[in-house]
This record gives C-alpha cells, sequence and structure tokens, in this order.
C-alpha cells in the first residue's frame, strides 16, 4: 500500500472524528504490521497511541476488525481465551479494520481513544477514504 492511500486514511478518521469533537489516535500498518501512518488529536490520552497500533495489527494479523476478534474471544473456551489476551500485541476492541485489494490483506487501520463505538466510526471513514482510492488505481 502506498504512503499516499495510508494517509488519505488516517486524514479521513481525523475529519470523522473532528466533527464528532473526539480525541483519537489513528494508525495505519501494511500487511507486516508495520506502522505507516499515524496521527494524534491535541489531548487524546497517550495510551490511545500504542491501543490503535495494537488494533491495526490486530486485524492485519487475524485478518478481520478487531472487533470480530473480541465476540470471537468471548465466546472461546477459557483456555483459548488466557492464550490470545496474554498476547502483547492483540488488541480485540473495536476500531481497526484489515484492508484487502483483491481479497488480499495490504493492512489495515486502526482507532482508538473514544468510545468502541466511536472508534469504529471513524476506522470505518478512514477505510472508506483507503478502499475509494484503491479502487480508482485498479
Amino acid at each position: 500500500m502506498q504512503l499516499a492511500v495510508a494517509e488519505a486514511g488516517v486524514s479521513a478518521a481525523k475529519e470523522c472524528a473532528g466533527k464528532c469533537d473526539l480525541q483519537v489516535s489513528i494508525s495505519v500498518v501494511d500487511a507486516g504490521g508495520h506502522l505507516l501512518s499515524f496521527s494524534r488529536i491535541a489531548g487524546t490520552p497517550w495510551s490511545s497511541i500504542e491501543l490503535s497500533q495494537g488494533k491495526a495489527r490486530t486485524a492485519v494479523s487475524f485478518g478481520m476488525p478487531s472487533n470480530t476478534l473480541g465476540n470471537m474471544i468471548d465466546s472461546a473456551t477459557e483456555r483459548v481465551r488466557l492464550h490470545l489476551l496474554l498476547r502483547p500485541d492483540i488488541v480485540a476492541m473495536g476500531g481497526a479494520f484489515p484492508i484487502r485489494v483483491n481479497g488480499r490483506i495490504v493492512g489495515a487501520i486502526g482507532v482508538s481513544g473514544a468510545s468502541e463505538e466511536q472508534d469504529i466510526g471513524c476506522a470505518e471513514a478512514g477505510l472508506a477514504a483507503i478502499n475509494k482510492l484503491l479502487e480508482s488505481s485498479l
């Protein structure tokens, strides 16, 4: 994924947050989970920086939205739940989505700092902007 595409996703998510007066951190990672683009709205809790990156890495690693993994963990056996939740980079809370091109995962966007629903909304806005650019380049 190109840097300009990642930055467009961050910008769209930040614009969404601004409309609702939310303080969030936004991360876009590549297919390997490496940070491509990041932004943090002033006043956002410092913990949201790592959480937004962790959510994005979780979505790219598992190939599903971070809240979907959270729902799966909720219904898993205690042993599976413990193994997943004790991993330092798994953040199974809503706010991140994988980015796909022709069915192949090329990255993910993660948002953290507001409520789970608000993080999801901002991440969806960023994903929509990314998908629009990716579709126009095909």
